[in-house]
């Protein structure tokens, strides 16, 4: 699924990587929601989105270390501005939704992106 898509589908704002070119051609193969990164570290694959309502700077490390393609802070969270600039820094794509975790994950799953361990 496209990140320009998923964008779309979450009603989200682009924190950083606005251009469309970069939303239009990100493709992003599974998701994963979650607040540990310890579990992120765990299970997820390259080329994800991962929901989260953390907004410190281990997630984009995290985000670095497992090839995270796009991260999407939910609940309306916005990350502090040292956060959102270690992302560019990073060249990560983030995003925020004003939904809930449990209702992201539903509804990007009900549109077709599934998790690591779905066939």
């Amino acid at each position: 699924m496209l990140l320009s898509e998923i964008k779309s589908i979450l009603d989200a704002r682009v924190l950083t990587g606005e251009e469309d070119s970069v939303l239009s051609k990100k493709e992003i193969n599974t998701a994963c929601g979650c607040d540990l990164m310890s579990d992120v570290l765990a299970f997820v694959k390259d080329q994800s989105l991962l929901l989260t309502g953390l907004i410190n700077s281990q997630v984009i490390r995290t985000a670095e270390m497992m090839d995270i393609a796009s991260i999407c802070f939910v609940r309306g969270k916005t990350p502090p501005q040292d956060v959102i600039d270690l992302a560019k820094e990073k060249d990560i794509t983030i995003l925020s939704t004003d939904h809930p975790l449990y209702y992201s994950c539903g509804v990007l799953y009900a549109k077709g992106l599934r998790g690591q361990d779905d066939d």
